[in-house]
């Protein structure tokens, strides 16, 4: 049995940090994405209007798809603008750093603190959480097509692979313990079906190890790839209406392509569609209690505006 997944909210209210400031919804299609070349003040600017928790020396974000965590040196990323964050927020001397994030192309919570201390807490509560197999996060993603299994575990053994310069996450069948020793880790999450509709689902996922786009290869090899996933979805092919996995090595990252039927039920054009964000949203995190006993806090993030848009079109319905 896996672990028991919170319901999401029949009523799906939009807090604070759930909406960056972004034109009408009517004239895009992706309503709640950061606007291309941001300064760094309006990058400020837009994740203190993205701020959904705030308890002692715990700062929380609700992080917009896109924006990346860490980056090279000069890149506008959340650790480059932390300095002015921390100022923007009244924090004085006292810095943010990072203690738990989404990756580049998900959404969702970013966990910060101004108290060493308590980030070193936290890392140990959620490496601790890790090693006993506790899920603390739950990702929520739409993925094109619906899994087999209503509920279920993914595990395979994954390594980043240099393919054309772009560093990608390959499935590695029946490692050997020098595969292990060269970087090749095993990975494993627990997925469940919430909803289906239009040929897609609505799943809950939580990752029970970390490795770069962990979620996004899992949900592939159940040949159902996040909607809006332009690296990994291209190594699911179809043929008379059946899908297979094509060799991971050889299949080149290419933007997702989605079939007629689907582009009517989201109201997009063919090019509309090759800018469709990534549909991986981290929903939820568990953090530990004051003290030992204590029931674990929950922390939750709105889904963005795209993402509960593209419900609706699908008719997928939060239980």
């Amino acid at each position: 049995m896996g672990p028991v997944v919170p319901e999401f909210s029949r009523h799906h209210r939009q807090p604070r940090g759930s909406r960056l400031r972004s034109g009408p919804l009517g004239d895009q299609p992706f309503p709640g994405l950061l606007p291309k070349n941001l300064s760094r003040e309006e990058l400020v600017d837009a994740l203190r209007a993205a701020v959904v928790d705030r308890k002692g020396p715990l700062v929380t974000l609700n992080k917009p798809q896109g924006l990346p965590v860490t980056g090279k040196s000069g890149e506008l990323t959340l650790l480059s603008v932390l300095p002015e964050l921390s100022q923007s927020l009244g924090l004085g001397e006292q810095e943010l750093q990072v203690v738990r994030a989404s990756g580049k192309e998900s959404s969702g919570l970013v966990l910060l603190s101004s108290c060493p201390q308590t980030a070193s807490r936290l890392q140990k509560f959620f490496i601790h959480s890790q090693r006993a197999q506790r899920p603390t996060a739950t990702y929520c993603a739409v993925t094109n097509g619906i899994p087999t299994a209503s509920e279920g575990k993914i595990q395979a053994a994954l390594k980043l692979e240099h393919i054309d310069g772009v560093k990608i996450t390959v499935p590695v069948k029946a490692p050997s313990r020098k595969d292990i020793l060269e970087g090749v880790k095993k990975t494993l999450s627990h997925f469940r079906v919430v909803a289906t509709g239009s040929g897609c689902a609505l799943v809950q996922l939580q990752p029970l190890t970390v490795f770069s786009s962990q979620l996004q290869v899992h949900m592939v090899l159940q040949l159902c790839p996040v909607l809006g996933d332009h690296t990994y979805s291209a190594r699911v092919g179809t043929v008379l209406g059946q899908r297979f996995l094509l060799p991971a090595e050889s299949t080149k990252p290419q933007r997702q392509v989605l079939d007629e039927a689907l582009l009517r039920h989201l109201h997009l054009t063919p090019s509309q569609a090759a800018q469709l964000p990534l549909h991986l949203h981290l929903h939820r995190l568990l953090l530990p209690g004051t003290r030992a006993r204590d029931t674990p806090i929950e922390l939750l993030a709105p889904l963005p505006p795209y993402f509960s848009r593209t419900l609706q079109c699908l008719g997928l319905h939060l239980q």
